[in-house]
């Protein structure tokens, strides 16, 4: 069973996936501080507004709506950045995925029984023949 779970976990998908979730931990750190500068820039655009805080209470029950537009700023930023590495991912993919050139277009049967003619007509040039 250890050897099994070796095998699975030190497989190259995995180890991609472990980086990709630190490296998403990290982002999300940068994402939380982009979103909280965005939403400083918007409280200042509506007279001090923070989003933060906005709430209303109903029945004797508050409640805070303010944290769910911040997670919806963090989902849209973070679609945003997700959507432009992909983006530029396929771009490099197909730059890398250069088509090989075309082979030269073969002559036809009639070119080559053109050639071959204007060929003999040059070696032997008194032979009988018609002119095309």
């Amino acid at each position: 069973m250890w050897k099994e779970f070796k095998e699975f976990a030190f497989r190259g998908n995995v180890m991609d996936m472990a980086i990709g979730v630190i490296l998403g931990g990290a982002f999300s750190g940068i994402v939380n501080a982009l979103v909280a500068m965005l939403t400083s820039v918007i409280s200042i655009a509506t007279n001090g507004i923070q989003f933060a805080e906005m709430s209303v209470s109903l029945a004797g029950t508050t409640i805070v709506y303010g944290e769910f537009i911040q997670a919806v700023l963090n989902f849209f930023v973070i679609a945003v950045c997700v959507f432009a590495m992909v983006k530029m991912m396929n771009r490099l993919h197909r730059r890398a995925e250069v088509p090989a050139p075309a082979a030269p277009a073969s002559p036809t049967t009639e070119e080559l029984l053109t050639e071959i003619r204007d060929l003999l007509k040059q070696a032997n040039p008194e032979a009988p023949g018609e002119e095309v």
